[in-house]
């Protein structure tokens, strides 16, 4: 009788549910971005919330980084890198969040969704600017992490070769924006050329 009630003990214990425990740190935000095979409106969203909750979280203590931290000089420069991919992250999914709400052409037969497919296209603006304004921050944070070019952070490497291509001029998303940003206006005259004839 005493074990079953040992046992009944430990198995109320493992169906209790767990304790949750609260998000205070830029890294635990960021741990939180996850990828989807199909990145919709809404995936992408909860990709930026936590993007951004990320880049105005405090950092926690260098020991629980990302990397392994020894002086104070690699915990200024992994802070630099640390801003300057979420910034990246954040273009990219803003970028992709753009593309739900862009059009790739003004087809003739989409006249009857006119003002739909307009206002669209200045969601898709907004969503594309705000992209250019998180591409600015990156480029600022690159900068400070590329005037220490010595520092070298292992297990950071990739977001090191962000920073120095950011620096070549061999990764940038200024381009892109343009470029998508101007396709949206060329669409966007598509759209309000036509004219009041029914297809």
């Amino acid at each position: 009788m005493k074990r079953l009630a040992v046992v009944l003990f430990f198995l109320g214990l493992l169906a209790s549910p767990a304790q949750a425990y609260k998000i205070l740190y830029a890294e635990q935000w960021y741990k939180l971005v996850h990828r989807h095979l199909d990145e919709d409106a809404d995936s992408v969203l909860e990709n930026i919330y936590y993007l951004e909750r990320a880049l105005r979280a405090d950092f926690a203590n260098p020991l629980n980084a990302l990397t392994k931290i020894d002086t104070p000089d690699q915990w200024e420069h992994y802070r630099d890198l640390f801003r300057m991919h979420v910034n990246l992250t954040l273009v990219q999914q803003t970028l992709t969040l753009g593309s739900n709400f862009d059009k790739q052409n003004a087809y003739f037969y989409n006249y009857p969704w006119k003002a739909a497919n307009l206002d669209s296209l200045d969601k898709a603006e907004k969503v594309y600017l705000t992209a250019k304004g998180y591409w600015s921050e990156a480029q600022k944070e690159a900068g400070k992490a590329n005037a220490k070019p010595w520092m070298f952070l292992p297990d950071l490497q990739f977001w090191q070769d962000e920073a120095f291509r950011i620096q070549t001029g061999d990764l940038n998303y200024g381009k892109t924006i343009d470029k998508a940003l101007a396709h949206l206006a060329s669409v966007r005259k598509g759209f309000q050329s036509m004219g009041t004839t029914t297809y």
